[in-house]
């Protein structure tokens, strides 16, 4: 008999793989923005000022809408905030010169193949449980540091320190920052992550279009596969599952019959 089973509702299940496909979405972003700056295509000023834009815009959500319960503290906060962020952006431009040239005595093929190897390691180990609102939850130090390291990677491609800077600022923004944005604009409202996700995946789609078409293929084959059927497939394969065990089963211990076995062979 079966008991404590949890029935799997499928479009439940569809809604919340969003949460996967969003951050795959993520990482194909910005492999295409990477892209974009190495073709000349994008100006890395614009990259800075939109990061810089879309972060503050961010920011000014959070402190209206999400943490209201800490009103009174709110200037002090601030302020902390805004010296924190010039600082750590002043110390990364600062140190672009250095990252430019950190992996100038590497192959690119050895720089390409680090670098995928980080964004598996960076969807593999990143965190989509949900959280509540109250609780503020950075997303996995071994996710984000992964996503970092290829940004790292990435950057000491370029050969102008300002195109480092802006990749690896946007790196921090959208690695490090946006998916405490968007967990809490999800938690905030379920249709934000309809949303979210069915944006991403046409940016993703808009941006790589003109990169290489084969990818924008495998990227929508696998978006449906996540979302569509790999929610089948655990409802399917749950019917197999006939009996659970748990710390509180009872004990079945087979050391007679082991033990006959052994006098049987003994006297053999």
């Amino acid at each position: 008999m079966v008991f404590n089973v949890r029935t799997y509702d499928y479009w439940k299940m569809v809604y919340e793989s969003g949460v996967i496909t969003q951050h795959i979405s993520s990482v194909v972003i910005f492999i295409a923005v990477f892209i974009y700056l190495q073709m000349g295509a994008l100006v890395a000023n614009h990259l800075i000022w939109t990061g810089s834009f879309m972060t503050g815009v961010g920011y000014v959500i959070w402190d209206l809408v999400m943490i209201q319960q800490t009103a009174p503290h709110r200037g002090f906060e601030r302020k902390r905030v805004a010296k924190s962020a010039v600082f750590f952006f002043a110390t990364l431009l600062g140190l672009s010169p250095i990252l430019k040239t950190l992996t100038s005595q590497t192959s690119d093929d050895t720089i390409w193949a680090l670098t995928v190897c980080c964004f598996l390691a960076n969807v593999l180990f990143h965190d989509y449980g949900s959280q509540s609102r109250a609780r503020v939850k950075i997303p996995g130090s071994l996710s984000t540091n992964a996503a970092i390291f290829a940004s790292v990677l990435l950057a000491s491609r370029f050969d102008t320190n300002l195109d480092v800077f802006s990749l690896l600022s946007f790196a921090v923004e959208w690695f490090a920052l946006f998916p405490i944005f968007r967990r809490y604009l999800q938690d905030m409202n379920p249709k934000v992550q309809i949303m979210l996700t069915i944006l991403m995946l046409l940016t993703s789609v808009a941006m790589f279009i003109r990169i290489s078409k084969a990818v924008v293929f495998l990227y929508i084959l696998s978006f449906c596969f996540i979302t569509f059927i790999c929610p089948w497939w655990l409802i399917f394969i749950q019917k197999y599952k006939n009996e659970i065990h748990g710390p509180w089963d009872e004990a079945r211990p087979r050391l007679q019959r082991s033990r006959k076995n052994v006098y049987r062979k003994r006297s053999s």
